[in-house]
């Protein structure tokens, strides 16, 4: 059953009365299709009016969907023989964080990403997608592997931002997102970035700074938080919506700053309604940016890079 959102109430309804007269009908001699068909009609319409007109902050409601797909379930739709590979050889091996190697569409490629888990206990063994800073080194060993060998690397974003604990920033949090960042600008071989969810603050950069950088269409990607922002700002974070509206978060709004290359289409009402669409939409929009990048030199790729992120803010 599909959860839904605080802005999705009428939705909501509408589709309890038809689950209702399902319900009701159920092994029985009643044909109810004319009474449901009306009912069902008026959902869908409702489902994509509401959707054709989301607010930022409804959409980033939408990215943080208990039922959104995440990295595990893109490496399960589109990698196969997928080897993790773990630990950063120095500390620990973070969960938050995860990669290894497998065959995308018939290329070799290093797949590396964000985890948040989708019940109470992967979630906590995934510290909800916050990376710490072995998570981030981890990221670095395995970008590095893949450049000795020769393999493009694909990563996908989905974290509200690095982990803040104490422990974390003891160990070197700043300097490994920033080590992180630097690795991804410096490789040799082709790298696509992914927002699946929520791309947050430099936890998310630090494994987004590729050459191609595509996000779902309900996805979100920011410096902060709206909360965050608005805690800042207005001293409450009440004007979440307020601050997600003015700092442009949504893929849409990327696009046209040319922070991103490519908006990957989700299925109507959101990637958590068919996982298995979505899924297979980002993967043709990754095979498509490696198609592109194909037969670069190392250091072309390096200048394309460098020269997409330099161009940034630009007027």
């Amino acid at each position: 059953m599909t959860t839904f959102l605080d802005f999705e109430k009428p939705i909501a309804e509408l589709q309890g009365k038809i689950d209702e007269l399902r319900s009701a009908a159920q092994g029985g001699d009643v044909d109810i299709a004319a009474e449901i068909a009306p009912l069902q009609a008026k959902s869908d319409k409702l489902l994509l009016d509401t959707y054709a007109k989301l607010t930022p902050w409804q959409k980033t409601q939408v990215a943080r969907h208990p039922e959104r797909p995440h990295f595990k379930h893109y490496v399960a739709g589109l990698i196969e023989d997928f080897m993790p590979l773990g630990g950063d050889r120095a500390f620990a091996d973070d969960n938050a964080i995860i990669g290894g190697l497998g065959r995308f569409r018939g290329r070799r490629v290093m797949v590396i990403g964000h985890e948040k888990g989708d019940d109470t206990a992967s979630r906590l063994k995934h510290n909800f997608g916050m990376g710490k800073p072995e998570g981030y080194r981890k990221a670095i060993r395995l970008m590095k592997l893949a450049d000795r060998f020769g393999i493009p690397v694909i990563t996908l974003v989905d974290t509200s931002g690095a982990f803040p604990g104490v422990q974390a920033e003891e160990r070197g949090q700043a300097e490994a997102i920033a080590r992180s960042t630097e690795t991804c600008l410096s490789l040799g071989v082709p790298l696509v970035a992914s927002i699946l969810g929520e791309g947050g603050s430099g936890g998310a950069v630090a494994l987004a700074a590729g050459n191609q950088v595509l996000m779902m269409e309900h996805a979100v990607y920011s410096v902060i938080s709206p909360e965050g922002c608005a805690s800042i700002l207005w001293r409450t974070a009440d004007k979440a919506a307020d601050a997600a509206e003015a700092m442009k978060v949504t893929a849409q709004h990327l696009k046209e700053l040319k922070v991103i290359d490519r908006i990957v289409p989700e299925p109507l009402g959101g990637a958590h309604r068919a996982p298995g669409q979505a899924v297979q939409a980002l993967g043709d929009a990754i095979e498509k940016a490696l198609e592109g990048l194909a037969g670069m030199s190392p250091e072309s790729l390096r200048q394309a890079r460098r020269a997409k992120f330099l161009a940034m803010g630009r007027v």
